[in-house]
């Protein structure tokens, strides 16, 4: 096998997140859009830049990107499937807990 200079290209599937934010917020996500657009002379959605500022957001963030190094994150050895029950992110970890009377 070659040994080339471009390594195996990652993951690049998109994954779908939804979450609800306080209206203070959501209008502030509005106002960033209308800035955005009187800047550039483009238009773009709320849901098309909030990738993009996450992504600023965390690339600032040296103390993050300190720890992220530091921290061990493990993986799961298989991928997650949904079995009709709500499933778990691979950060998550839940104990699990038993009651000593049952």
């Amino acid at each position: 096998m070659s040994d080339l200079k471009l390594a195996k290209l990652p993951e690049r599937t998109p994954v779908k997140r939804t979450i609800m934010v306080l209206p203070e917020l959501d209008q502030a996500l509005r106002d960033y859009a209308a800035v955005y657009r009187a800047t550039y002379g483009q238009a773009e959605s709320v849901e098309e830049l909030i990738p993009f500022m996450l992504t600023a957001f965390l690339d600032s963030d040296r103390s993050f990107t300190k720890a992220r190094k530091e921290v061990k994150v493990e993986e799961p050895a298989e991928p997650l499937r949904r079995r009709g029950r709500r499933s778990v992110s691979r950060s998550a970890s839940i104990p699990s807990t038993t009651n000593p009377e049952d």
